[in-house]
């Protein structure tokens, strides 16, 4: 059996990149306030950036920063010397597809390593190859691969890391290069900014519910009537992708030789990390310490990610090409957030009162769970709590509000209080 993979997560803010940590994700991906692709995530100040990076380092994690969008001669300002500061903060890597990009990041930061992003769409050996020879230490490959092309590029290039998504959203656009964002995000409305899909602002059209206009010309109704486009009787979604999940085939990604297997969601939220990064955590160990063991509990894997939405996963491009069943027409892979109830601050044994940031609304008698990543989870009731100036509530009904639960177990920082 090959070295235990790592794990990596996503760190769209500060707060998520502790989770993360927290949680077991031995590396973070993570962007700043320019170059990545995921520009409506909050990502991270230089000073943020810094203390992200102090913090992994002292729980002896990596981090790697996403520069990967396709940058225009606009994007090259400054570019040298942001390189210049990721350097002096630490960062671990540099996830760049552009070749300007990766060429000024190879002459400014020569001693860091160079990871190919996902959206440079590596599907081959002989690509693979050229990256590696170029100075690229890692390849994130493209998600239309298959098990079988994955092996074959493992077997060239034997020398080069391997990493793949396997967990996370599917785009319907190839590796991500989304033109129908750009066109709508962009024709819309004549004198808004400019978005491009490609420079980190997404608009995700593909998970839009569809109308059809259909011109008069072509049916006997009046041109430009809008009418409902049904691709079947589900709905409409004719575009979304069911998000992929590989929980119950850790055996596989192991064997064709994928060494780091990472999760997307940077715009997701903290619960959704803590979550996912526990599931895949638990299962990446039960198989390196006993396999049949992993064998006997992948249902149980499955099912705590279950929880996190109502549709159903499907496995990408990883066993063939998806099938009509791999779409979700009628939306229904959306992640339920009703479940996170609050993501718990600190803990006073003596009052036996965790302080916590709620997400969604609790009232007193609500029965609840407490999911932490290292111990077993505890269901309670909620019987009393206490707002900051510990006036006793029945209700924490405000986004962010902070409140203090009375708790029958001791809590940890960044454990999760979620419904039971």
């Amino acid at each position: 059996m090959m070295t235990k993979p790592e794990l990596l997560a996503p760190a769209g803010d500060l707060e998520k990149l502790k989770v993360a940590i927290a949680y077991g994700a031995d590396a973070v991906y993570m962007g700043g306030r320019a170059l990545g692709m995921r520009a409506n995530a909050k990502n991270f100040s230089p000073q943020e950036m810094a203390e992200g990076i102090t913090y992994a380092h002292a729980h002896g994690k990596k981090v790697y920063i996403t520069a990967n969008i396709f940058a225009h001669n606009a994007d090259f300002e400054g570019m040298a010397d942001y390189f210049t500061s990721l350097q002096e903060m630490g960062a671990d890597a540099l996830i760049v597809s552009d070749l300007g990009v990766f060429s000024l990041a190879r002459s400014v930061m020569p001693n860091m390593e160079l990871h190919l992003s996902t959206q440079a769409n590596c599907t081959n050996y002989a690509a693979a190859a050229f990256w590696r020879n170029a100075g690229a230490a890692r390849v994130i490959l493209a998600r239309e691969l298959s098990m079988a092309e994955i092996r074959e590029i493992n077997r060239q290039v034997p020398d080069l890391h391997i990493e793949c998504f396997v967990h996370g959203a599917m785009c319907m656009a190839y590796s991500g290069r989304c033109l129908i964002s750009n066109y709508i995000g962009n024709t819309k409305h004549a004198d808004a900014p400019i978005r491009d899909a490609n420079g980190g602002d997404c608009i995700q059209p593909c998970r839009w519910e569809y109308d059809l206009k259909l011109s008069a010309d072509l049916i006997e109704k009046k041109s430009g009537e809008v009418l409902p486009l049904h691709e079947d009787e589900s709905g409409t979604y004719i575009m979304n992708a069911r998000d992929m999940c590989m929980i119950r085939h850790i055996p596989d990604l192991v064997d064709v030789g994928i060494r780091s297997f990472k999760i997307e969601g940077r715009m997701k939220t903290a619960y959704y990390v803590a979550a996912t990064v526990a599931a895949y955590r638990q299962a990446i160990d039960d198989y390196y310490n006993d396999p049949q063991l992993y064998m006997t509990k992948r249902d149980d894997y499955a099912a705590a990610l279950a929880r996190l939405g109502s549709g159903r996963y499907s496995t990408g491009f990883y066993f063939g090409k998806p099938s009509a069943d791999d779409h979700s027409y009628t939306g229904d892979n959306r992640f339920s957030l009703q479940d996170f109830l609050a993501i718990v601050e600190s803990y006073d044994p003596a009052t036996e009162l965790a302080t916590v940031e709620q997400c969604n609304k609790f009232v007193i008698g609500d029965p609840i769970q407490i999911f932490r990543a290292n111990a077993q989870h505890h269901t309670q009731t909620i019987e009393a709590m206490y707002d900051e100036h510990n006036k006793p509530i029945t209700s924490a009904p405000h986004p962010k509000q902070k409140v203090q639960i009375k708790l029958n177990t001791p809590v940890t920082q960044y454990d999760i209080i979620r419904r039971a």
